[in-house]
């Protein structure tokens, strides 16, 4: 399966796409799936420039909302999670991932999915210290600190993500702490020599995401963020006699001329390649995780909406709670979905704040009103099939 990565989106998709369609033509073959590292920027209007974290020059609507009003189509399943430079107003809406446009995947604060067999897991937005042990306290129209505490990883999603099975590919949009340390540095330095304080303190990157690349240990890790090509592998120890695991690292830039932003990478998936050799139209099938399912279920009693988080049970408890959970997926769930895991079975894209014309582009010129929280449909429907309160956008209006 070929899998084009990008680096940092900021809301260039038009360029990605065309990119990925040039090195079709030039090589002679077909990107199954698109995976973008964060810093997606799913603005759908003006309004949601408000809930975005940047400098006001910035501020600038680009390609998404034409995707997301129909009159754009994403050539290729595109698989996304978010970054330090989002519209909160959307993402927040889609907590537990869903479709921000169709065709175009987010993964939620945190998530995993299964495409073809494959398990593509991810986690969004940056690692800070002083918010990495809160609960979710902040609120639209997320002014002043919550305006980027909202983006900030949280351990509640960590702790989640490191009870999955390991991941075939494991994406983030800050690269794990010290992963410097395991390619060539100098380059790095060379190429970006501010980050040079960091790499040596061994403060740069996010810590617990490193935990999470020791503990899943991922066939592949892609980032973005740094806006740098940078390529990394970590060897994970093991008792046999040459059959280490390794996990191969992949950092990659933001989309502009003459930068390194975008790879194609050969995934191993014999039965994928198989079929796709039968059936040219063959499109890659986005799937529920069903291990993921069962964490959410687990876990969701103690996610807190205020500033301090909600204790939770010990390990051993936990990991007996996930195992009742799974069974409860496998048995309850293929019914609800049709038979199968598809994820369009439950989420169907929706749009909830109104399109805007096409033409529109660039800044906010004069009074643009704040954004709205809506109830998402997609939310409102994961929750009802895994049969757990909907706390993301309760008793909100739906358009």
């Amino acid at each position: 399966m070929k899998v084009a990565v990008q680096g940092c989106g900021h809301g260039d998709l038009d360029a990605i796409y065309r990119h990925i369609a040039q090195l079709e033509r030039q090589n002679g073959y077909e990107v199954d799936l698109l995976i973008i590292c964060g810093d997606f920027q799913a603005i759908r209007n003006f309004s949601d420039l408000h809930a975005i974290a940047c400098p006001s020059k910035y501020r600038e609507l680009k390609d998404f909302h034409r995707y997301y009003s129909g009159a754009r189509k994403a050539p290729m399943p595109t698989i996304l999670i978010g970054g330090n430079h989002e519209s909160s107003s959307y993402m927040w809406e889609l907590y537990h991932g869903g479709y921000v446009a169709p065709d175009m995947y987010f993964l939620g604060h945190a998530g995993s999915v299964m495409v073809n067999g494959l398990r593509i897991s991810g986690a969004s937005g940056i690692y800070k210290e002083n918010h990495y042990n809160c609960g979710y306290f902040e609120r639209l129209p997320f002014e002043n600190e919550d305006l980027r505490s909202i983006y900030h990883v949280r351990e509640f999603c960590v702790n989640k993500l490191s009870h999955l099975p390991r991941p075939d590919i494991f994406f983030s949009h800050d690269w794990p702490c010290t992963i410097d340390q395991h390619g060539d540095t100098q380059l790095l330095i060379k190429n970006k020599s501010y980050l040079q304080p960091d790499i040596e303190k061994q403060s740069l990157g996010s810590p617990p995401f490193m935990d999470l690349l020791k503990t899943l240990k991922p066939s592949w890790y892609f980032a973005g963020h740094m806006h740098t090509r940078f390529e990394a592998q970590v060897v994970h120890s093991s008792t046999g006699v040459g059959n280490d695991t390794v996990t191969n690292f992949l950092a990659l830039d933001k989309c502009k001329p003459n930068r390194k932003f975008l790879d194609v990478i050969d995934i191993p998936n014999p039965a994928y390649d198989t079929a796709k050799k039968g059936s040219r139209t063959l499109r890659p099938k986005i799937s529920f995780d069903p291990h993921w399912l069962a964490i959410t279920r687990a876990f969701h009693p103690y996610m807190s909406l205020n500033r301090w988080t909600l204790p939770l049970p010990d390990e051993a408890t936990l990991r007996a709670s996930i195992q009742n959970e799974l069974a409860w997926v496998k048995q309850n769930l293929p019914r609800k979905l049709n038979g199968g895991w598809a994820v369009d079975e439950c989420q169907k894209f929706v749009r909830t704040a109104h399109p805007i014309p096409p033409t529109e582009s660039g800044r906010m010129q004069g009074y643009v009103p704040k954004p709205k929280l809506y109830s998402n449909p997609q939310t409102v429907a994961f929750c009802d099939m895994l049969e757990i309160p909907n706390i993301i956008n309760p008793n909100q209006p739906s358009t």
